[in-house]
């Protein structure tokens, strides 16, 4: 099953992801309304022509009409969201989201939804450096990944439809993982990314270091600036592969830190020449 004009879309939480998601579908001719907690976000939204309708309250209607619902929400007040408020769906819709860790929340979602409603997980591998609906834009889905996360409760139709929202958005590829795969991918891609970012900015207060540096630092502490609330749920919902990934980056860190600290040149090329070699698969061809 694929998506189609005449299904109806809803976007919960309209966001960085959300408003971006509510764009790209809107400039495909696709009828995209929203549920978010601030009015101001909906004026905007509507302004931009983002979103065909949009509304702060639960509006039973609107979630019945659904065909196919979005949550870009942080995961408990999804699953919140879905205790509350799941009664309201049609029989036959579609769930997904946008959340950036799974073991927390894909069981638990499966095991209290509806049977005649399907949940299937993604993950869109894109984002900015700035949240709200505001900076939101589809444009950030170019040269990303996408990753449809199904579980053995999911059909094929909807694990087909939930790759073609990734392709139809534009995704640069879309792929499958289980929710422990993806889990553990992202505590190392992303996760862990995040918090050499955040270590760096954090061990040197030297003043004035921004009138120095290089692209180097820039690129490197690009992810530096960051949603505190949101990531550091993420960081404690997947704490127990974070802290492992952290173990073995530590472990890697050190060994070239013994190498700088007894002259090993060689032993430094070595690793370097490893992470060059490495580092050339991750460059994309668009």
């Amino acid at each position: 099953m694929k998506l189609s004009k005449d299904m109806n879309i809803l976007i919960v939480g309209l966001g960085l992801l959300g408003g971006s998601y509510a764009e790209g579908l809107k400039k495909q001719g696709f009828k995209v309304s929203a549920i978010t907690k601030e009015e101001s976000s909906v004026d905007f939204a509507l302004e931009k022509g983002i979103i065909d309708y949009g509304t702060v309250k639960i509006e039973p209607e609107l979630i019945a009409n659904a065909d196919l619902t979005v949550f870009a929400l942080y995961p408990h007040i999804f699953i919140e969201w879905i205790k509350e408020n799941q009664q309201y769906f049609k029989s036959g819709a579609v769930i997904t989201d946008v959340t950036g860790v799974k073991g927390c929340i894909v069981g638990k979602i499966q095991s209290i939804l509806r049977e005649d409603v399907e949940f299937i997980a993604a993950h869109p591998m894109a984002g900015r450096e700035v949240c709200g609906v505001e900076n939101s834009t589809s444009e950030i889905f170019k040269g990303a990944n996408y990753i449809v996360v199904p579980t053995e409760k999911n059909t094929p139709d909807a694990i087909e439809l939930c790759r073609d929202l990734g392709e139809k958005l534009g995704f640069y590829q879309v792929a499958e993982l289980s929710v422990e795969m993806h889990d553990r991918m992202i505590g190392f891609l992303s996760q862990l990314t995040h918090c050499i970012a955040v270590s760096l900015m954090c061990c040197n207060s030297t003043p004035d270091l921004e009138k120095y540096t290089g692209d180097s630092f820039r690129d490197l502490t690009r992810i530096a600036r960051i949603n505190d609330e949101m990531w550091s749920e993420l960081f404690l919902d997947n704490k127990n592969v974070l802290l492992a990934e952290m173990e073995r980056f530590r472990s890697s860190f050190d060994e070239l830190y013994e190498k700088i600290n007894t002259g090993d040149r060689e032993g430094m090329r070595e690793m370097m020449r490893l992470s060059t070699s490495r580092r050339k698969l991750f460059d994309k061809i668009l």
